[in-house]
């Protein structure tokens, strides 16, 4: 089993609270998150935005992954994840993947089959409970 960590401080009231948030590598330390930015358009991090990075960035390499198994090596993959949140709810109401990607020798079929499978196979999708709609272009 492959273990990972991130921590979060938080201090305060919701609205008018404020919090801190780490990885374990150091990566982000003691990055500021509030409220403001998670609901209010505020710039700054929120648990969405992170997220959504983390969700395109699995799902790019799950991708790579895929296309390894049938011999291909993309030389470009670009994905951009969009979670949205129900602010009534507080759910994620849906995630968008918007992929572009140059892959020499497949056909578009191929792609989209193993766009599909990346969407469905990768860890991070595997977490959320809601839909997960893509769009896959691939270039030349």
């Amino acid at each position: 089993m492959i273990s990972k960590s991130g921590s979060a401080v938080w201090q305060g009231g919701l609205r008018d609270g404020t919090g801190k948030v780490s990885t374990q590598s150091g990566t982000m330390s003691n990055v500021d998150y509030s409220f403001a930015k998670r609901f209010e358009g505020v710039s700054g991090t929120n648990p969405e935005e992170l997220l959504a990075a983390a969700h395109a960035a699995c799902f790019s390499m799950a991708l790579s992954n895929i296309l390894g198994e049938h011999d291909l090596t993309a030389t470009h993959i670009q994905t951009e994840a969009t979670v949205n949140l129900d602010p009534q709810s507080l759910s994620v109401a849906s995630v968008h993947l918007d992929l572009t990607a140059t892959i020499p020798g497949t056909s578009q079929e191929a792609f989209e089959e193993a766009a599909d499978a990346a969407k469905a196979g990768c860890p991070v999708s595997k977490l959320f409970d809601t839909e997960i709609t893509l769009e896959a272009r691939l270039t030349s």
